[in-house]
């Protein structure tokens, strides 16, 4: 799973959940020639993204080259069952990376468009977000 070598900051605040704004930047499809593109907002967790990428790899069967666009940096912490209000915030539990509309999770090469269509569509169950495939040099939202 991906997971950070080393954080400026061991515990971070949650921020708003606001579903506000899109992707400013990673909305090109830059190094393969398809790719995975959000269309909603959501966290995506660790395990989520390596579950997604296990689906791509087994069913190219190993074949061409995989791009994982998203890294989870975003630490949520987790307080253990029944602890009394206050004391302290919880011990980091997970990583999540904060994925926007428009932003590209996967990008793939090397297999054919019909085979990379299926992977992404495997891949996007494994997802919380909403997806859409997409080639590159192909403007859409």
């Amino acid at each position: 799973m991906l997971i950070p070598k080393k954080v400026k900051h061991r515990k971070w605040h949650k921020g708003r959940r606001r579903n506000k704004g899109v992707a400013q930047t990673k909305t090109t499809v830059d190094f393969g020639a398809f790719g995975l593109k959000s269309q909603s907002h959501a966290w995506v967790t660790s395990r989520q993204i390596e579950a997604a990428r296990r689906a791509i790899t087994r069913h190219i069967k190993r074949g061409g080259k995989l791009w994982i666009r998203i890294f989870p940096d975003k630490p949520i912490t987790k307080k253990g069952n029944e602890m009394p209000m206050g004391k302290g915030k919880g011990a980091v539990d997970h990583y999540v990376a904060i994925v926007k509309p428009g932003c590209i999770i996967f990008e793939l090469d090397g297999v054919e468009k019909d085979l990379a269509r299926r992977a992404f569509e495997l891949a996007a169950h494994k997802l919380p977000v909403k997806t859409l495939f997409v080639e590159k040099n192909e403007i859409r939202i």
